[in-house]
């Protein structure tokens, strides 16, 4: 049986995202204290190649930031989402469109509408909860 988001235990779909190589991190924040930023760090801890998204900044942790996903080339194999729902609602569709396969919305970055629309076009989505820094990634990434 082929794995699809909709099979796939929460640890596969970890898995299946952590497995990428590129990643962007959309709300990434210039502030070590705020989620953006430790989300950021995370990825930078584990080796990954990883974009910082926030209009407003130049560089963010010693990394280029861009405005948005479609500055981002080629398009990273998945995104974490650090950003208010109504932002969110916003990000999703601009994802697929670019070709995006794999999202995690941090805690409090959900919407129902995005997680509807995550669903529709078979992404494989992380939401309502697991959050890249306290779940235990797979070995070798951590």
């Amino acid at each position: 049986m082929r794995l699809t988001p909709t099979n796939m235990s929460h640890h596969e779909q970890i898995t299946e995202f952590i497995s990428g190589q590129s990643f962007g991190v959309v709300g990434a924040s210039a502030e070590r204290n705020k989620y953006g930023n430790k989300v950021l760090r995370r990825y930078m801890q584990l080796g990954l190649q990883v974009v910082p998204v926030n209009p407003n900044a130049e560089t963010i942790e010693g990394l280029q930031a861009v405005a948005s996903l479609a500055d981002i080339s080629p398009a990273p194999h998945g995104i974490s989402i650090i950003t208010p729902p109504h932002v969110t609602e916003r990000i999703v569709p601009q994802a697929i469109a670019l070709g995006i396969r794999h999202i995690w919305m941090q805690p409090g970055a959900e919407s129902e509408d995005a997680i509807a629309t995550c669903k529709a076009a078979g992404i494989n989505l992380l939401h309502s909860g697991p959050c890249i820094l306290v779940e235990k990634l797979p070995v070798g990434r951590s």
